[in-house]
């Protein structure tokens, strides 16, 4: 599993997301790669299509359903909608890609992991 973390430089949430995404990861003892990212501009907002900061994806997928059809981007402050909280939001993402990560092999798991995370993959 994935997590990327979508920011603008400054943003006064951008660690404190870190920190609940990795919280929920151990909590459900749940190793994936967090990666944060950094929007620096306008033009890349556009690029990575980032409805503002912080934007949280896992295995690519924004973890607010509603934002999958957003066409606002730009450097501004994200603001999670729809009455589900983005601890809500976060946990149901998470607990997806756990079980799709279940539906494949132990050994498809690892290199998965491995991929994503741009370790060396395990043997064969």
């Amino acid at each position: 599993m994935q997590i990327e973390v979508f920011y603008f430089e400054d943003c006064p949430n951008h660690l404190p997301t870190v920190a609940q995404i990795n919280r929920v990861l151990r909590e459900k003892s749940c190793h994936a790669c967090v990666r944060e990212v950094l929007v620096p501009d306008v033009e890349t907002a556009h690029r990575v299509q980032f409805p503002g900061s912080p934007t949280v994806r896992v295995n690519g997928i924004d973890i607010e359903p509603a934002a999958q059809g957003r066409m606002e981007f730009g450097l501004i402050c994200r603001r999670y909608t729809g009455g589900v909280s983005f601890d809500e939001l976060l946990r149901a993402a998470v607990r997806s890609a756990m079980q799709k990560e279940g539906e494949a092999s132990p050994r498809q798991t690892r290199r998965s992991y491995a991929r994503s995370c741009g370790l060396p993959l395990p043997s064969q």
